[in-house]
C-alpha cells in the first residue's frame, strides 16, 4: 500500500504522523497520493449529472472515508458560490485537499448547471409555494 508523503513541517494539519501512529486509525486516507489526487479532482470536474455527484461522494466515503456534503447555501443560491460544500472533519486530510474538493465540484457545476438545477430541485427549491 502506497501513502502520500508528508506535507512540509508547517504547511498543513492534517496530522498525518500522529494517525500513523494511532493504533487501529482509519489511515484510507493516506492511500490518496498526490497523483491520486490530481485524477480525483480531475474526476470532480468532469462530473456528469446529479447522480454522478452523488456516486462520487459515495466512492469516496467508501474507499478514503471522506465524507463530503452538497447542498443549497442557507441564503439565495445565484450562482455556484451559493451552493454549500462541506467536508467532515477527517484526520489525515491535507489541508490543500480539503480546498481542492469542493472547489472541483464547483467548477464541474460550472461546466454543467444543471446539476446544480437538479440539486436545487432535490431540495425542494423550485417548488410551488
Amino acid at each position: 500500500m502506497t501513502i502520500r508523503q508528508p506535507c512540509p513541517p508547517g504547511a498543513c494539519d492534517c496530522d498525518r504522523e500522529q494517525l500513523l501512529q494511532a493504533p487501529g486509525a482509519d489511515v484510507r486516507i493516506l492511500t490518496l497520493t498526490r497523483q491520486e489526487e490530481k485524477k480525483l479532482i480531475a474526476r470532480l470536474e468532469d462530473l456528469k449529472s446529479l447522480q454522478d455527484l452523488e456516486r462520487m461522494q459515495q466512492l469516496m466515503y467508501q474507499q478514503l472515508g471522506i465524507r463530503v456534503h452538497v447542498a443549497p447555501g442557507h441564503t439565495e443560491v445565484k450562482s455556484m458560490r451559493g451552493i454549500q460544500i462541506d467536508i467532515d472533519p477527517f484526520p489525515g486530510l491535507c489541508r490543500k485537499t480539503r480546498q481542492a474538493i469542493p472547489a472541483a465540484i464547483r467548477r464541474g457545476m460550472e461546466k454543467r448547471p444543471e446539476i446544480a438545477y437538479r440539486l436545487l430541485d432535490a431540495h425542494d427549491l423550485f417548488r410551488e409555494g
